[in-house]
């Protein structure tokens, strides 16, 4: 592959629950941590700056929420160098898109900026690789979170 194909991660995935309910799950702290981080600390308002936790801050990534237009759209930037963020610098920007689809909703998960991020090829193409996988493993986790969510009376 060359680093042209590197652009952007995206993943679709339907849920049997409401737009407002989805909007809760992906944008807010408590919840994230129950499908993809161990813990995440940030208020859900644009220019918001907080973090994402993994293992006993272990692994520590700052971020800063971008849009937040409930019950359609969330995102964020996270991964900037050095962990500090910088309005100038490179960062991966993760957006979820939710629709109302019949009963439920469909999520549209988007993480750009691989290839602004200014990596050497084999690191652009680790990390690709690395967040790939990781989406794979946790937009199904997002499914299964909001599928217990809604069947819990």
């Amino acid at each position: 592959m060359t680093s042209t194909e590197y652009g952007s991660i995206e993943r679709e995935i339907y849920v049997d629950a409401s737009p407002e309910v989805v909007f809760e799950v992906v944008s807010s702290p408590e919840h994230i941590s129950q499908w993809w981080t161990d813990d995440a600390e940030f208020e859900v308002s644009p220019g918001a700056v907080g973090e994402f936790v993994w293992g006993d801050r272990v692994d520590v990534h700052a971020m800063t929420v971008v849009d937040v237009q409930p019950p359609r759209r969330f995102s964020f930037r996270w991964c900037f160098p050095d962990d500090k963020v910088e309005d100038s610098a490179n960062s991966l920007l993760v957006t979820f898109e939710l629709t109302p689809s019949g009963a439920g909703t469909t999520i549209r998960l988007t993480e750009t900026g691989f290839r602004e991020m200014g990596w050497e090829v084999a690191k652009l193409e680790e990390q690709y690789r690395e967040h790939s996988i990781g989406w794979d493993t946790f937009v199904p986790r997002l499914g299964e979170y909001l599928a217990r969510l809604v069947s819990t009376p």
